[in-house]
């Protein structure tokens, strides 16, 4: 991993400097120094060397392969990763769209990064009819501002459905919760990313 990091960082290095008229072996000592003598290689995390996959907004989502089986099983791996704004970052924690947006990375697919960039995304379903895997969007805490503010993944539907999110509320974590009168006040529609 190593190894690749830093071969993606002198890639990177090379075609950004078209103009320069230095050989690549010159480049390539040239970021080597820089690398060693500037950065401490052990502290590159995860979210400081790979770039999350985004989806620009009113988009259709590209689930490739990816079953929501799959996609809800390894979202419930993450249970108890705790609530942190702005973050994407499983060992720091995940605010609610950043949760989404590393469960859906996880399998390569883009999707928005903010939760309100998911409005014209995927395909508008009935709460009837919502199935595993349908993302599950609300407004934000206050209610009466109809603008998406938080979001999960809807985990179950056989009896009352449930989903799984990122809270910053009670639970503070990741946590799957029933869609009860709280969250049906926020409620503003689920969309089936899956075709």
């Amino acid at each position: 991993m190593l190894l690749n990091t830093i071969q993606l960082l002198l890639l990177a290095l090379c075609f950004s400097s078209c103009g320069n008229k230095s050989s690549f072996e010159d480049q390539k000592k040239s970021s080597e120094t820089n690398i060693s003598s500037t950065t401490n290689i052990t502290n590159f995390t995860k979210d400081s060397v790979e770039k999350v996959a985004v989806l620009s907004p009113k988009s259709l989502i590209d689930t490739k392969n990816t079953t929501p089986e799959e996609l809800v099983s390894f979202a419930k791996t993450l249970v108890g990763i705790p609530y942190l704004y702005g973050s994407v970052n499983p060992n720091k924690g995940f605010d609610c769209s950043g949760f989404i947006t590393y469960v859906f990375n996880h399998f390569q697919i883009a999707v928005p990064r903010s939760s309100r960039d998911f409005a014209n995304v995927g395909i508008t379903i009935p709460v009837s009819e919502c199935k595993p895997g349908d993302l599950i969007l609300f407004t934000g805490t206050d209610s009466t501002k109809r603008e998406i503010g938080h979001m999960g993944i809807i985990t179950d539907h056989v009896n009352n459905v449930q989903f799984i999110h990122s809270t910053s509320g009670k639970a503070y974590s990741v946590t799957i919760t029933p869609l009860n009168k709280y969250y049906l006040g926020r409620f503003v529609k689920i969309i089936r990313p899956f075709n």
